[in-house]
């Protein structure tokens, strides 16, 4: 019996070796198994590498270097409006709003009516609520046929990169002569010079050509306005937004002279504007309107181009208890401070 306890236990050995041999093996190669990467994130984006385009956050409003145009492309009647007052608040003639429409009566407006801000085929940019500007497709300029002769070359048959490319004229071949040898030595023909007579300019200053204006010098020109006080007198009403006073008021006596802010051109004058009283609407360019209101007496008509410092008015008090001026500037038919535009008193 002893003989055979020990061939048993010889036997198992080698097994017992095995499966130790197998479980080191396991944990030798779990030992050495490398962890994962781990990405460390910052709140701060990266920067972008240089010369790359500037990329804005979601939802950033856009950078601009004006102020953009705030009016929408149409307006819904609502109940009390009129079309003098719906010209006003965007800065538009009424006129032009009523021909837009195709409004024959201009005191005939309804309520829930959808009228056009703009001009058919106006090609002015606009921009939505959420901050995505669009601009209308402008037709294409039309092809006018030219009666001057107008010489066209002929373009290369063979590919740029092709041997037979070439970039320089052909050679003209001509008989041998003596006088095409002369005609040879001599050279090409120097090119014409034209005189050009100058343009009428001031002594010691060059003349330039007239350059076509780019739209952004166009609005830097509407907003430089050289405007003048409208009348004299002590200012006893201020501007504010939150009071929804839209201009200033000038107190003074009846017929105390109103004169033009601004050089441009009456676009209203009447009584059609509840508590205005005898008003006075000048337009100086596609950004700015002047108002001047409770007047006395009108001296201008509607279309009528009036210069900067031009009596139009004479002082008084309808509409209001108190002789004075109310006075408005708006651009873009917002109201602004007058105060920010005139010069200090």
């Amino acid at each position: 019996m002893p003989h055979r306890r020990d061939s048993v236990a010889q036997s198992s050995t080698p097994w017992r070796w095995l499966a130790v041999a197998v479980f080191v093996t396991i944990v030798a190669g779990c030992a050495s198994r490398t962890r994962a990467p781990v990405e460390e994130r910052s709140a701060t984006p990266p920067r972008p590498a240089p010369g790359a385009p500037a990329v804005s956050a979601p939802g950033a409003p856009p950078a601009t270097g004006t102020e953009a145009d705030w009016r929408p492309l149409s307006y819904t009647v609502k109940r009390g409006d009129t079309l003098y007052q719906i010209a006003l608040d965007h800065g538009l003639d009424y006129r032009e709003l009523a021909a837009w429409n195709n409004l024959e009566n201009i005191n005939l407006i309804r309520v829930g009516q959808v009228l056009q801000l703009k001009a058919p085929g106006d090609g002015a940019s606009t921009t939505t609520s959420t901050g995505v500007v669009i601009t209308p497709l402008k037709p294409a300029p039309a092809v006018t046929e030219s009666k001057a002769p107008v010489a066209i070359a002929a373009a290369p048959t063979g590919a740029r990169n092709s041997d037979n490319f070439k970039s320089s004229p052909k050679a003209v071949k001509e008989p041998y002569s003596e006088q095409a040898v002369r005609d040879v030595a001599k050279g090409p023909p120097a090119p014409e010079v034209v005189a050009v007579a100058p343009s009428a300019a001031a002594p010691g200053t060059e003349a330039k050509p007239d350059l076509p204006r780019s739209a952004a010098t166009a609005a830097d020109d509407d907003n430089k306005i050289d405007w003048v006080w409208p009348a004299k007198g002590k200012i006893v009403g201020n501007f504010s937004e939150t009071a929804n006073l839209k201009g200033i008021d000038i107190a003074g006596t009846a017929g105390t002279p109103v004169l033009a802010s601004a050089a441009g051109t009456v676009v209203y004058a009447g009584t059609g504007l509840r508590g205005y009283g005898k008003l006075i609407i000048i337009k100086h360019n596609k950004t700015y309107l002047s108002a001047y209101a409770h007047n006395r007496e009108i001296l201008v008509k509607e279309g009528q181009a009036v210069t900067r410092g031009q009596k139009i008015a004479e002082m008084g008090n309808t509409d209001t208890t108190e002789v004075k001026l109310h006075f408005e500037i708006r651009r873009l038919g917002k109201p602004m401070d007058p105060t920010r535009f005139l010069p200090p008193a």
